[in-house]
C-alpha cells in the first residue's frame, strides 16, 4: 500500500509539472500588456475602397481575440503598422474560346511589426493570399465580401503567428 501512495504521489506531482509552461500559441508567455495597430493606407495601383479600415480592425479583432493584450491607439508595447501594397485580379483558367473561365483576386500587405520590449522580434515581411471567382460573375457586393473574408482571415493569421505565436 505505501508503494502505491509513494508511485500515485510521483505520478501526480510529475503531471503538475510537466502542464505548467504549456500555451496554446506554442510560445513562451509574451511579455507585453499592450498593442497598437495603426492605420494600413492602401498603396495598391488598384484601389478597392474601404479594404484598408477593414483590415485594420481585422488585426486588431485577431489579436484581442487570441491574446489578452489590450488595444491602445498610442504608445503600445507592440506595434502594427504598414500598407496594403497589392490588389490584383487576373484570369487563372481558360475556356476553349480563350475567355477566361476563373478569376483571383491577390491582395499583399506590407506589416512592421515593432516589439518594444525585444527588438529582436522587430520584423517587416509582405503577407499575401488569393481568392479564386468565376470570370463570370462580378466582384461586388456579397461576392467581394466574401472574398475579403477570406483572404483578410489569412493574412491577420500569417501576421499573428509571425509576430506572436512563432510559429
Amino acid at each position: 500500500m505505501r508503494y502505491l501512495i509513494i508511485a500515485f504521489t510521483i505520478t501526480i506531482s510529475l503531471l503538475v509539472n510537466s502542464c505548467g509552461v504549456y500555451n496554446f500559441t506554442g510560445r513562451s508567455e509574451i511579455n507585453a500588456k499592450t498593442f497598437q495597430v495603426n492605420y494600413f493606407q492602401n498603396n495598391a495601383e488598384l484601389i478597392e475602397p474601404g479594404i484598408e479600415r477593414t483590415f485594420t480592425l481585422e488585426l486588431q479583432d485577431i489579436i484581442q481575440n487570441q491574446t489578452n493584450l489590450n488595444l491602445v491607439s498610442q504608445g503600445g508595447e507592440l506595434l502594427y503598422e504598414g500598407e496594403i501594397v497589392e490588389y490584383r485580379i487576373t484570369p487563372m483558367t481558360a475556356t476553349a474560346d480563350q475567355r477566361a473561365a476563373q478569376n483571383r483576386l491577390t491582395i499583399a500587405v506590407n506589416v512592421r511589426f515593432v516589439n518594444k520590449n525585444k527588438e529582436d522580434d522587430n520584423f517587416e515581411k509582405r503577407f499575401s493570399f488569393y481568392y479564386d471567382f468565376d470570370a463570370n460573375q462580378q466582384l461586388v457586393g456579397s461576392q467581394l465580401s466574401s472574398a475579403l473574408d477570406v483572404i483578410f482571415e489569412r493574412i491577420t493569421q500569417d501576421v499573428f503567428n509571425e509576430s506572436l505565436a512563432k510559429w
